[in-house]
């Protein structure tokens, strides 16, 4: 399998099919994206300030990529095999920033290292690390959409199962499908309630796979034990609800379930869970364990 590398200069702020391609590769390559983090570096310490940040470089990709013979109909299988990431990393809140942007008077940066495995969030809180990829996506056919927003090309999803042994299926809109991937972070829970994870720098190996005509509800997510479906909207209700119809047209369509037995089997198997709560559009996934397929 052929190896390749994007180094962490070659960056996109929205996925576009006007982007042109940094790297061109066949089906069954394997490409390492060398990342910066999702405030592309400006933050190095807790006494900067957010008035000197240029927020027109918020979420940058690495990429983006031209699969060969991937056309609109298809559907990319993005398997994360390795992540690697820097020994610091940033989180910032403060005002009109996160769930509780509307109550903090103050923007707060903290500075959070990396040692052994865990981020010292302080003396006494060690966190062990959790490392995922916040933005992965294809680009949209339409009109581009900015690498912070997440959609049905995927994007700034902030899915905490986008990590090491995760296979993202990514939908092939345009040509080339223009793979592109970034915004590491060291740790980060459902929900990324504050607006950051512990934002990171790295890197992101993966292995990539071409599905020709794959008539899939995507993105989705697989695992050795899980399948996922994913939505994101506006309104989180909605992303919940767009998620729950995802995975129903999965069983339906690829595992010969009714409607109705699909939607007993999620309601009584399937966790219904939230990725993020604060991007332009919310993000909402569904789990099901594959044994009950």
């Amino acid at each position: 399998m052929t190896m390749y590398k994007i180094s962490n200069d070659q960056v996109v702020y929205a996925m576009d099919a006007g982007n042109a391609p940094v790297l061109t590769v066949n089906s069954g390559s394997r490409i390492e994206f060398e990342t910066v983090d999702a405030l592309s570096g400006q933050i190095t310490s807790e006494a900067d300030q957010f008035d000197a940040l240029d927020w027109n470089r918020v979420n940058p990709a690495t990429g983006p990529v031209y699969i060969n013979d991937a056309q609109p109909g298809d559907a990319l299988a993005v398997t994360i095999e390795r992540i690697d990431v820097a020994d610091v990393g940033v989180t910032i809140t403060g005002s009109n920033m996160g769930v509780l942007g509307n109550v903090l008077q103050e923007n707060t940066i903290k500075v959070i290292p990396i040692r052994d495995g865990k981020a010292i969030f302080s003396d006494k809180v060690h966190l062990p690390l959790n490392k995922m990829v916040g933005v992965i996506g294809t680009a949209p056919a339409g009109a581009g959409i900015s690498c912070g927003v997440p959609c049905a090309h995927g994007g700034n999803m902030d899915c905490k199962e986008v990590r090491e042994g995760a296979t993202v299926i990514l939908p092939v809109n345009v040509p080339g499908a223009l793979l592109a991937m970034g915004d590491l972070h060291a740790v980060m829970a459902d929900g990324e309630v504050c607006v950051s994870g512990l934002e990171v720098a790295g890197s992101v190996t993966v292995s990539i796979k071409l599905i020709k005509g794959a008539n899939l509800p995507l993105p989705m997510i697989m695992r050795d034990s899980h399948v996922m479906t994913l939505a994101s909207h506006e309104d989180l209700d909605e992303a919940v609800n767009m998620a729950v119809r995802n995975m129903v047209s999965y069983l339906c369509d690829k595992h010969d379930f009714d409607k109705a037995e699909a939607a007993m089997l999620i309601s009584l198997a399937g966790d219904v869970r939230i990725c993020q709560v604060v991007d332009p559009k919310k993000t909402a996934r569904v789990e099901l364990l594959k044994e009950y397929l």
